[in-house]
């Protein structure tokens, strides 16, 4: 397999590998990733091994440490029959889809 070719397939790997908001999600796509690319790479069983374990490493390992959006506490606006929440951070209202409430 030519160099380009590899190049390729890791950057693959790498952008399947963030896939996902968890930990878990994050692994597991990386490792299907890796799995079916390391096989088409070596045509083998070893291959696809080496890729998905590779691939479900890098996925963990990826993971953001913190979202703004994860465990945050929402509120109900009746009136509107949406919820909404307070980002500290930007030190306004959202709406839960992310859009700025007014």
């Amino acid at each position: 397999m030519t160099l380009s070719l590899k190049t390729a397939a890791v950057g693959s790997v790498l952008l399947l590998a963030a896939c996902g908001t968890t930990t878990t999600e994050r692994a597991a796509t990386g490792g299907l990733a890796g799995a079916a690319i390391g096989g088409a790479v070596d045509s083998s069983w070893t291959g696809a091994l080496i890729g998905g374990a590779a691939g479900a490493a890098l996925g963990a390992v990826t993971t953001p440490k913190h979202d703004s959006n994860v465990n945050r506490r929402q509120y109900y606006d009746e009136r509107a029959g949406r919820y909404y929440y307070y980002d500290p951070g930007a030190r306004r209202y959202y709406w839960e889809d992310g859009s700025r409430r007014n």
